[in-house]
């Protein structure tokens, strides 16, 4: 497929999409022509990296975990080293904060809500009497 295919099938601009080459993130042919042609597989790598994103992670973390997520789990990770596997654990650490920060507003607005609506339903009972 073209990259406004993939693009278009994403979500994702193909501004990104050329960024993400760049980075080393996906890998497209080339045709004879010079035209990028994208394996149907790229789309959910590219679905994948763009949640890696949105999670936080920066694109080289992404880059060196993104083969992994593509192995059966019984394959033992020799190329993790001392320093990669300190990033991620700071990268799920930093996430389990965010999560935790995220649950506490969310739970705030709930609470806002709740009395706005129940101010209101007050509010109501005491004017139609």
């Amino acid at each position: 497929m073209r990259i406004g295919e993939l693009s278009e099938r994403t979500g994702t601009p193909r501004r990104l999409l050329r960024y993400y080459e760049e980075q080393g993130l996906i890998l497209p042919d080339r045709r004879p022509n010079g035209y990028r042609a994208y394996d149907e597989r790229l789309v959910e790598r590219v679905l994948q990296i763009r949640d890696l994103l949105d999670a936080g992670l920066p694109t080289r973390v992404i880059r060196q975990i993104l083969p992994c997520l593509d192995r059966p789990r019984i394959i033992h990770f020799s190329d993790a080293t001392p320093e990669m596997i300190a990033v991620l654990e700071h990268e799920r650490d930093r996430m389990t904060e965010r999560i935790r920060s995220l649950t506490r507003n969310r739970d705030a607005i709930a609470d806002y809500l709740d009395t706005v609506r129940l101010t209101r339903d007050d509010a109501g009972v005491s004017e139609r009497n």
